[in-house]
């Protein structure tokens, strides 16, 4: 059974694998934006030594690492669920021998790893070359990374798959799948760093998941949380994807009696 979830992972990458070209014009795009935050920070910086407990070296490569971790935890699950929903073809999926959420999280998993190899992996190398990236030189600050990126998948994805599972309740929820989209871009540190946040408003983040997303990594990436302190922050990532879980079953169980399928 579990080896026909990996090929849902499979075929998932090889259908990006077609459209490929996609990506290549991605990774000029987010190089392009890198670039703009950099140039943005360095005015931001005018000389000061540290902001927001950032060095003008680390925040160039949280901004670098920020933007090519965004590419491999990004996906449209919610709107995927959302349009299975609408056209009633999820439906069929609940007389299946296989559970429709595993499926849909093996299917951005293969999206994410083609984003991961021909994305994320090219994309940095480009950022590295244009910018002042300091890659880290500690063993035990990549490999924390790597494993803490696919936790930033999971919770990611969890998000998707509970926002797209609305749609049984509210039919049209196009309006949350956005608002959704840039409270994670905003809350998740990817266009400013949670510690830059008002004190109030820093203090409300380590209580919500999106901090667990992107800047929990990426400051373990840069340095900035180093040794048993790593621990810690993989140790609240690994809560939300526990927590994030109960939520997605109660809705499954609820979608699962109020089946309304539009159209024909």
């Amino acid at each position: 059974m579990f080896s026909a979830y990996l090929d849902f992972i499979r075929i998932r990458f090889l259908m990006m694998l077609a459209y490929r070209v996609n990506y290549y014009t991605g990774i000029l795009i987010y190089t392009l934006n890198i670039g703009v935050y950099y140039f943005t920070w360095q005015a931001i910086y005018g000389g000061q030594g540290q902001l927001g407990g950032f060095t003008a070296d680390q925040m160039t490569t949280y901004v670098a690492v920020s933007w090519m971790a965004r590419a491999f935890y990004f996906n449209n699950l919610d709107r995927e669920i959302a349009n299975d929903i609408r056209d009633g073809s999820v439906a069929i999926q609940f007389i299946r021998p296989y559970n429709y959420i595993l499926v849909k999280m093996m299917q951005g998993l293969g999206e994410g790893l083609f984003r991961l190899l021909l994305f994320m992996v090219p994309g940095m190398i480009i950022a590295c070359l244009l910018f002042p990236v300091r890659l880290p030189t500690d063993v035990t600050a990549w490999t924390s990374f790597m494993f803490m990126l696919l936790l930033s998948f999971l919770i990611n994805s969890q998000i998707n798959i509970f926002t797209g599972l609305l749609a049984f309740f509210v039919e049209n929820n196009e309006g949350m799948m956005r608002m959704k989209r840039v409270l994670v871009d905003l809350f998740s540190g990817v266009i400013v760093p949670i510690s830059l946040f008002p004190g109030w408003l820093e203090a409300i983040m380590k209580f919500l998941p999106f901090q667990a997303i992107t800047y929990l990594p990426s400051s373990v990436f840069t340095g900035r949380v180093q040794g048993t302190d790593i621990w810690s922050v993989i140790g609240i990532q690994l809560v939300w994807f526990a927590v994030l879980i109960l939520p997605i079953i109660w809705i499954w169980r609820r979608a699962r009696k109020r089946l309304f399928v539009q159209g024909g």
